[in-house]
């Protein structure tokens, strides 16, 4: 989406606003909304604005960031609650401590054994109600500090695995040791700990090397602002308001 099919005007932004955004990769959540609460301060002359959002992305993930405004925060636990879809690739044959990209491949396991019919057996292993432990390298709060600070320490700690729920879960491409997937899973699913156990459910390791989030709930990716256009479009003033 751009400026063009949505017009900034259109938002209330104090009273409260709901925005979809397409975070790009290496942007923090917090990064993207700390740049339109900036922004927003700008073009509407205030000191203070709230701002949050609904659901963190990783820093090398891209996709769907809801983004509220105003009031409209008060609907952030409601928005975080819902289902997830996101498409990605998970390259076996290592494991990193992060489970994705963001470090360096730890250990290395072969890949020779796999095979479509073996990743279909253990794709399975996957389906409906799971457990799965959150990496070390995540935003849980243990004593009020965020898990990946401890563990850029150093520090290793014992995390108690979390009950999540996968609706769907497709492999779409299959190149070894590159697969492609998509998967609709519940809120709280770590896909970084997905991968990490498919590879070990297949014999081997695996992480995450590509992420991106298309949809949560209702809403989309394709009714996205792209953030750059969205940010442009904050700075113009609109000739409606001059």
């Amino acid at each position: 989406m751009n400026s063009e099919d949505h017009l900034i005007s259109d938002y209330d932004f104090l009273a409260g606003a709901t925005l979809l955004v397409d975070k790009p990769k290496h942007w923090t959540s917090f990064d993207v909304v700390n740049k339109i609460r900036y922004m927003l301060r700008k073009r509407l002359g205030v000191k203070k604005i709230k701002v949050g959002h609904a659901g963190t992305l990783d820093p090398m993930a891209t996709g769907l960031l809801i983004i509220c405004t105003g009031k409209a925060t008060k609907t952030l636990n409601q928005l975080q609650g819902l289902p997830k879809i996101y498409s990605g690739t998970m390259h076996f044959g290592g494991c990193t401590p992060s489970y994705d990209a963001e470090t360096e491949v730890e250990e290395r396991f072969p890949t020779d054994h796999i095979t479509p019919e073996l990743l279909e057996e253990v794709r399975q292993q996957f389906l409906g109600d799971i457990e799965q432990i959150p990496p070390m390298f995540s935003a849980i709060k243990v004593d009020g500090q965020p898990l990946y600070k401890k563990a850029r320490q150093g520090k290793k700690l014992e995390i108690e695995a979390r009950k999540v729920h996968i609706f769907s879960f497709e492999l779409t491409r299959i190149a070894l040791p590159d697969v492609d997937f998509v998967v609709h899973c519940s809120k709280g699913t770590y896909i970084r700990s997905l991968a990490h156990d498919m590879g070990k459910a297949a014999g081997s390791g695996a992480y995450l090397t590509a992420l991106r989030r298309t949809s949560i709930g209702p809403y989309s990716i394709e009714a996205a602002w792209d953030l750059g256009e969205l940010i442009e479009a904050l700075r113009i003033e609109n000739r409606s308001e001059s």
